[in-house]
């Protein structure tokens, strides 16, 4: 929690004591309370520029632009969509049956839905989407393409669709969350066209809340759609505004031009204290800081001992690490399941500070230090490692005081600081020892990408974690759907992790959002992706009226 967040607090509990002073004295008359009613733009500020609004361009589940990923969010939907704790849950899709063997998805579609351009929605459209990533000129991510080419679908009615797998693969549903595209509108234009496709550029039509009104260079205005299916929004209209740079967005908000912005990170908080109508919201969002260990690197044997990288854990002060370094803005990480996604086990093993433990680790492990020059050593090699981290002075500083920290237990380790771009080259290279950084996370808690043993080469177990059992539970987490079932599996993974610790688990991260004090009832939940943000939208408002004007019931669709 930064110091102005604690402060609006202090601040608040001594307006309460100050406000029941004045109300002992004199009973003033209340204002008439004020409700909200539809109208009114909400402009956010965006770091970067629009390339495509299209779903399958860039889903939520691969790496993409962001913004893209943004727009598209308000514009498409999927079949399903996501709850806060990764649980899937209906959307154009009203529900499905899944076949005991976990091969065959059957949807039935909402029968009140329609395009932005008033064309219904049916199965036909389903169809399409999915074979236009099928087809061998798709243009966007190719293990998504891959993906789908192992997926047979079906229009079986008008309001009904059928996916049938070659094998069971219980993250399917996640897949099932990528916006819709309408076959009426794009089923003559070949896959390879659609990046540059004006229907992609300009002019997308969707199903969602929200439809494109104008796209241009430096902004995309978007309207409310007054056939959306759902809830309505409160906010007439929506306007994403692009920005080169973080002073420029700044300046853009101090002149009254946006409403709202994500922060591009915690350092620049403290240039957000001369504003005192931005509020600040924060959530936990998908990923984690960990340092990577190289495993199978021959010339680091200690790191594949157990007790070792255990104590590694113990003789950090995680907790201080991200108060000092992170300004307080991170949780402690203990496993890697997300603790805000359903599988989590909070159970887990923690490893708190624990120095003393960890320097009876070490011993036990016979690292020893044999000749007084304060760094354990065994069979003449020393515990020495280089810890690479990014040029982001926040990381340097955390990885400088991790050193400071190993230092006290007999480790000695070396910081070298790189470029982003460097370092998730080395990482990805295994072309380290030991790497402090942060990544990302999808909302399918799947650990298998991460951490078993086949993704130890070319993939992304950066570490070269290898545990038979490990992988066991992790191969029967993606066959089994289940649900008791899979929640067991993933409590076994996490203990499994704690026990091993195949990399050091720092902490998770924290998402800040700006918007001014004249926005109103925003909201802000756990996020799996950025675009979740605008998960409570429909009931964010600018607009205000005295509750006495009304004279019927009103809903805020502007309906007596």
């Amino acid at each position: 929690m930064t110091r102005r967040m604690m402060w609006q607090g202090v601040i608040a509990l001594l307006g309460t004591v100050l406000i029941v002073v004045v109300l002992l004295r004199s009973v003033p008359e209340s204002p008439p309370p004020e409700v909200p009613v539809a109208g009114g733009t909400y402009r956010e500020g965006v770091l970067g520029y629009a390339e495509t609004i299209n779903p399958i361009l860039a889903p939520s589940m691969v790496q993409a632009n962001p913004v893209d990923q943004d727009l598209s969010s308000l514009v498409f939907e999927g079949l399903t969509s996501l709850d806060e704790t990764g649980q899937i849950t209906p959307c154009l899709a009203m529900d499905w049956e899944v076949s005991e063997d976990g091969t065959v998805y059957e949807f039935r579609l909402r029968p009140d839905v329609v395009w932005h351009d008033g064309a219904p929605f049916t199965a036909g459209d389903v169809a399409f989407t999915v074979q236009a990533m099928q087809d061998p000129n798709y243009r966007g991510d190719s293990a998504l393409g891959e993906l789908w080419r192992n997926v047979t679908v079906e229009q079986i009615e008008r309001d009904r669709v059928r996916f049938t797998l070659q094998e069971p693969f219980s993250s399917f549903l996640y897949y099932t969350t990528i916006g819709i595209l309408p076959a009426h509108l794009l089923s003559a234009v070949p896959a390879s066209q659609l990046p540059n496709h004006r229907f992609s550029t300009q002019h997308p039509v969707g199903t969602g809340r929200f439809m494109v009104e104008e796209a241009a260079a430096d902004r995309v205005t978007l309207a409310a759609n007054p056939a959306y299916w759902g809830r309505k929004p409160f906010l007439e209209r929506f306007e994403v505004l692009f920005f080169g740079s973080w002073s420029d967005l700044l300046s853009a908000y101090q002149r009254g031009e946006v409403h709202g912005f994500h922060l591009p990170g915690v350092q620049v908080l403290p240039d957000l204290l001369e504003f005192p109508e931005l509020q600040i919201y924060s959530a936990p969002s998908a990923g984690y800081g960990l340092i990577y260990l190289n495993l199978q690197r021959e010339s680091l044997p200690f790191f594949q001992q157990k007790e070792v990288r255990q104590a590694l854990l113990y003789a950090l002060d995680r907790q201080s690490l991200i108060e000092h370094s992170l300004h307080g803005q991170g949780l402690l990480a203990h496993s890697p399941i997300l603790p805000i996604t359903w599988p989590y086990d909070a159970s887990v093993r923690e490893y708190g500070y624990d120095p003393e433990r960890a320097i009876g680790l070490l011993d036990a492990s016979g690292w020893m230090d044999t000749n007084a020059n304060r760094i354990r050593d065994r069979d003449r090699q020393e515990l020495s490692f280089t810890l690479l981290t990014s040029e982001d002075p926040i990381m340097v500083q955390m990885a400088e005081e991790i050193v400071r920290q190993w230092q006290v237990v007999g480790v000695e380790a070396t910081v070298r600081s790189v470029s982003s771009v460097s370092l998730a080259s080395l990482v990805r290279n295994r072309n380290f020892d030991a790497a402090l950084t942060e990544i990302g996370l999808s909302a399918d808690p799947d650990p298998y990408p991460l951490w078993h043993s086949t993704q130890s080469g070319s993939g992304q177990n950066y570490s070269g974690f290898a545990n038979e059992q490990a992988d066991l539970v992790m191969e029967e987490i993606r066959t089994t759907v289940d649900p008791e079932r899979r929640t067991q599996l993933y409590h076994s993974f996490q203990q499994i992790f704690a026990e091993e610790v195949p990399s050091l688990l720092i902490y998770y991260p924290i998402y800040l959002y700006g918007v001014d004090a004249k926005v109103r009832q925003v909201q802000l939940a756990p996020l799996l992706r950025p675009a979740d943000r605008f998960r409570t939208l429909a009931d964010w408002y600018i607009q205000l009226k005295p509750a006495a004007e009304e004279t019927a019931p009103f809903d805020k669709n502007g309906e007596s």
